[in-house]
């Protein structure tokens, strides 16, 4: 099945929904400016950077999109909508939207061990342990600078007798890696609901249970119970955020090493690696090693 993508241009989207619900559209799209800026102010604790050229395409915008089938119906709803509304009309090739953006993603090795491979694809690289994963779940595929540079560190460090801990796993990518790098546990944990289950799936694509790995949801900085749940004693910590995250939790991170130790992060952007690293010394943490790729930075400490 074919469709055609409907675009309206209006002052008031919700004004507009309501005329096009009166009318029998039942699904909308809608973009609008002012959300866009209220949706980045009340999430900035998710990211320090937003793309220029996305921030310029909601600039001035207000719309509403829909979608009609080609069809005998869509043409009748597609003519009532166009004798109340201006609007601009697009073709939409069916397509298997499920699986299509998959082609976009390929085995990518990372540092001198590791290759991060997507799950539906069979690859053996000799010589690199592979890293399975379901790229189309939460954040960290391996193709990101500050993920990429993450991995590389904890080349170093991962081994038997090692236990991690992951904070803001995303993926669990990070945790995972330090597991097929032969770590003997990982323990994660996300402020996303979803991460639980989206860690486990992809952790069970590497052939590890839950007697390598554990994750929790929640707030590392905001819920004491939490941190004493995740306990100490981490040969690793992990934590690939953001800067607005990582100094506030910088004062913590010192209970969750075991002595000898390391802390490897991520996440910080060009402009705040120097507050990141006030924040870590001040925590009482001594940066090792400094890597920078692209527009960001990753900290060793220790």
């Amino acid at each position: 099945m074919n469709y055609t993508e409907v675009t309206i241009e209006c002052k008031n989207t919700d004004e507009t929904c309501d005329r096009l619900t009166a009318l029998g559209v039942d699904g909308f799209v809608i973009e609008n400016e002012d959300d866009f800026k209220a949706f980045l102010e009340n999430n900035r604790q998710y990211w320090d950077y937003v793309d220029s050229s996305l921030e310029e395409s909601y600039k001035g915008v207000s719309r509403v999109k829909f979608y009609v089938e080609d069809n005998e119906d869509g043409a009748r709803l597609l003519d009532a909508v166009k004798a109340e509304f201006e609007v601009k009309t697009a073709p939409v090739c069916d397509a298997d939207w499920e699986n299509n953006w998959k082609e976009y993603y390929k085995p990518l090795e990372i540092g001198e061990k590791l290759l991060v491979v997507p799950e539906w694809i069979e690859c053996a690289e000799e010589g690199r342990v592979p890293l399975r994963l379901d790229p189309g779940l939460l954040f960290g595929t391996g193709a990101h600078a500050t993920t990429r540079m993450c991995l590389a560190a904890l080349e170093k460090y991962a081994g038997e007798g090692k236990r991690a801990l992951d904070l803001g796993c995303g993926s669990g990518i990070l945790g995972i890696g330090a597991v097929v790098l032969g770590s003997d546990f990982c323990t994660a944990c996300d402020i996303d609901p979803k991460a639980p289950d989206t860690v486990m799936e992809n952790a069970s694509l590497n052939d590890i249970g839950g007697d390598k790995m554990k994750v929790y949801a929640g707030d590392i900085i905001g819920d004491g119970k939490l941190r004493v749940l995740l306990g100490t004693g981490y040969d690793i910590v992990l934590a690939n955020i953001v800067s607005d995250v990582i100094i506030p939790l910088a004062p913590f991170v010192r209970a969750f090493m075991a002595p000898g130790g390391v802390f490897i992060t991520s996440g910080i952007i060009d402009g705040r690696e120097e507050e990141v690293a006030a924040a870590l010394k001040s925590a009482g943490l001594e940066i090792i090693a400094h890597r920078h790729e692209e527009e960001w930075h990753c900290f060793e400490c220790v």
